[in-house]
């Protein structure tokens, strides 16, 4: 039995953006008091992304990228290679944490991040995620169910924006996007995410941390651990 306190951490390279999302629900959906934390970094091919609260919003003109609906908050994003994906499958009575605390924690060890590169970001109550000056650099979409959280945060490292054009991004017009790599940043994508990844897992209050294996994990009821 792994204390509490511990967690899996998984890389799974570049992933299709429906086989993550459905792992992630069914494991959520099966997982039970004494599985395992686990937090997932990955990068999708290209696609926008929906969130469950803006199905109306019509699909982007101009552009032969899939769009998937999805069962997030948050509105509609665009994601690609050269973006970190981080997801969090935690549970949040365990963490003894809500889900405004999860965010602002989020924005945070994002921001904690930027400051080790010299930069100057900030949050936003009315639109969560984390900005550089006027563009916003990562953001952020969770989903609850049963009191665990699945779903995460994206955040840009060197990848075409370009989709970003045609869309309004997380629902607001004219919102600019940038990236690590615009800001200076030349560390690797390997690099960014372990370093992000670690501020998360120490900001989010774990103790043991498990390298889980580069693949998608399976859960059943009433399991501890799936590596």
């Amino acid at each position: 039995m792994f204390e509490t306190s511990s967690v899996v951490l998984r890389n799974l390279g570049q992933r299709e953006y429906s086989v993550v999302a459905d792992t992630m629900r069914s494991w959520t959906q099966n997982r039970a008091p004494s599985t395992v934390d686990e937090i997932w970094s990955v990068e999708h091919p290209a696609l926008y992304t929906r969130g469950a609260n803006c199905k109306s919003v019509p699909r982007p003109l101009g552009e032969h990228i899939p769009l998937v609906d999805t069962d997030r908050g948050g509105q509609i994003t665009y994601h690609g290679p050269g973006q970190l994906l981080i997801y969090f499958m935690i549970d949040l009575k365990k963490l003894e944490m809500g889900v405004r605390a999860l965010v602002r924690l989020l924005e945070n060890s994002v921001i904690r991040f930027l400051k080790t590169h010299e930069i100057t970001a900030t949050s936003r109550n009315s639109a969560p995620g984390v900005y550089v000056e006027d563009s916003k650099l990562a953001a952020i979409g969770l989903r609850i169910h049963a009191g665990y959280c699945y779903h995460g945060l994206s955040l840009n490292i060197d990848m075409d924006l370009s989709p970003f054009n045609h869309i309004d991004p997380c629902g607001h017009a004219d919102l600019r996007v940038t990236q690590l790599r615009t800001l200076g940043v030349k560390a690797s994508f390997v690099k960014i995410n372990q370093q992000i990844t670690n501020i998360l897992v120490e900001e989010l209050g774990y103790e043991h941390i498990i390298r889980g294996e580069a693949r998608l994990p399976t859960c059943t009821l009433n399991q501890n651990i799936s590596k």
